[in-house]
């Protein structure tokens, strides 16, 4: 979603993300920011580097250990910021060692700089109002709202410039083709963030990297994808480089696990107080990247990744699980129809797009524990979401499609749902549960959840009347009806086990005119599914009176 590049982008402005070192560098985090790490994409940006360094130098081994517990190490009094010249001629040092690392040539000069804090500070603030202009910002914040990402109120724009600040070590501006690095650490601390950044900068001259993941547009979740193809393509090369001269590479690792670089989060003052989401969409394109890039290149190392520009990912799916990247498994195509005629000119639409697995993995975690989160949205086959906001009272209708790869994940899907809606709005009303419908009231507007086939609908905020006109426009059938009088309502969602259960539960509901208790063995869950399609091959057709259960997909 809008929101997820906007993060990613402004966690890299400049190509970057976000790690967060162990132990050392004055509790420093350490990460590099990208342009598309956030979703709305900037240049670079690296973040307390060093720690990061600090880290692969102990899980790696080997001689740069002790170079890199030296880099990482508390300055001494007397260390001053390198100058000019020494900035330069390092940064020609490292620029040629990644060329080697790489395999990618120096086709040109490349400007470089140093920058105070507060000529950073100016950048990042003139990158975001570039990118996306406050209306735009607005729209991604309350889509990140409406899905539970981020707390109602929440100051997205103050929170990204404090953390791309507080903490920056330097950045690449393909825009500008020109490399900056802060003034005030110290030269052996430069090395380690010139060793990602530079890596960006030779790619820009071979593959033209910002307009290579803009080309992803409007797709939000593919141009997430490729922004993780750089941020892992810039972490492996800073793994080769620690590795320099011993002989070895990331490829030569392949128990190698990116995870293990993450220190405390919370170990920075901004990031201490920041949502859960904005940490892991921040780390995403590093360390998913990473992985994905090591994966990709595990076999023919750096000569597998003019192919990564060639054929990029088209999915988060693809980013974390490499294997349906090589498998070129492409999502769903999945659309909307358009509410602005039935809502009426008092709404105007603010957002749509596409979450992709990375992003629903996010919402579920926020309700959730992580196993299910992450078990549940690997069945992501393709989605679709829209945001609209009333002009004059802003409350918000949430309405998403989402493609499941079976109907029994389907219908997982609606049970484990239902579940995190209900934690999501403690106060609610006249809760109305069916097999394969949910819903209840708010005092924002009905909730609904409704699956059909390998598909569910979801719509937060709306009349029930609205919700039947929108299911009705992708010719679904009509939604069960709720009772005259709330309290005879089944007190349990039906649900189906995951893999592993022992049994899946059906407490109180209905199917089918049939009350159920107890529970049915786990291996018979299609029983529920012909139960439930029945149920529904006798709803009235909301858009097709003609139409028969024969139409429906089979089971």
């Amino acid at each position: 979603m809008s929101l997820v590049l906007y993060a990613a982008f402004f966690s890299g402005s400049c190509r970057g993300a976000i790690y967060c070192g162990r132990s050392c560098m004055t509790a420093q985090s350490a990460f590099c920011y990208s342009e598309n790490d956030m979703a709305s994409h900037w240049k670079h940006f690296s973040f307390g580097l060093p720690a990061v360094f600090l880290s692969l130098a102990l899980l790696l081994g080997g001689t740069p250990v002790h170079a890199q517990e030296a880099a990482v190490a508390p300055a001494p009094a007397d260390s001053k910021p390198a100058s000019d010249a020494d900035f330069i001629a390092a940064a020609d040092e490292v620029l040629g060692q990644m060329s080697q690392i790489t395999g990618l040539k120096v086709l040109a000069p490349l400007k470089k700089s140093l920058r105070s804090r507060e000529e950073i500070r100016a950048y990042v603030i003139k990158q975001m109002n570039d990118e996306k202009n406050p209306a735009e910002r607005y729209a991604d914040l309350r889509s990140a709202e409406a899905f539970g990402l981020l707390p109602k109120g929440f100051d997205l724009d103050s929170f990204m410039v404090n953390v791309l600040t507080e903490q920056v070590e330097g950045l690449y501006d393909p825009k500008t083709r020109e490399f900056y690095i802060a003034d005030w650490s110290p030269l052996a601390d430069q090395r380690m963030v010139m060793a990602h950044e530079l890596t960006h900068a030779l790619e820009d001259q071979h593959f033209h990297i910002e307009s290579w993941v803009k080309a992803a547009r409007p797709n939000e979740d593919a141009e997430l994808a490729r922004d993780a193809v750089l941020e892992g393509n810039a972490m492996a090369a800073m793994v080769d480089y620690l590795m320099l001269g011993t002989g070895r590479s990331l490829k030569d690792l392949p128990e190698f696990d990116p995870g293990a670089l993450i220190g405390d989060l919370g170990s920075t003052p901004t990031l201490q107080k920041a949502p859960p989401f904005l940490k892991d969409v921040l780390i995403f394109p590093y360390l998913s990247g990473l992985t994905f890039s090591a994966a990709v290149m595990r076999n023919t190392g750096w000569a597998a990744v003019p192919g990564l520009f060639e054929k990029p990912p088209v999915s988060t799916q693809q980013i974390l699980h490499p294997a349906l990247y090589r498998a070129g498994k492409i999502p769903a195509t999945v659309a909307l129809p358009g509410l602005e005629k039935l809502l009426g000119d008092s709404w105007s639409k603010l957002d749509e797009n596409t979450m992709g697995e990375f992003g629903w993995k996010e919402v579920l975690r926020q309700f959730l524990d992580n196993d299910r989160a992450k078990s549940m949205a690997a069945a992501w086959d393709g989605d679709r979401y829209a945001v609209y906001e009333h002009k004059q009272t802003k409350k918000i209708i949430l309405v998403a499609r989402l493609n499941l790869d079976s109907e029994v994940h389907a219908a997982r899907f609606h049970g484990q749902y239902s579940e995190a809606l209900e934690k999501k709005y403690s106060e609610r009303s006249n809760l109305f549960r069916r097999p394969n419908f949910f819903s209840f009231d708010t005092l924002d507007g009905g909730v609904f959840l409704d699956c059909l086939g390998n598909e569910c609908v979801t719509m937060e905020g709306a009349t029930r009347k609205t919700f039947d006109a929108f299911t009705k426009a992708l010719n679904w059938p009509l939604a069960p009806q709720p009772p005259e009088k709330f309290g005879s309502v089944p007190a349990r969602t039906a649900m189906i086990s995951a893999p592993g259960d022992n049994v899946a539960a059906i407490s109180g509901a209905t199917i089918a005119g049939v009350r159920l208790s107890g529970h049915l063995p786990a291996d018979q869950p299609f029983s529920i599914l012909r139960a439930e399609r029945l149920e529904a091959s006798n709803r009235p057709l909301a858009s097709n009176p003609l139409q028969s259960s024969a139409d429906l997909p089979n089971i």
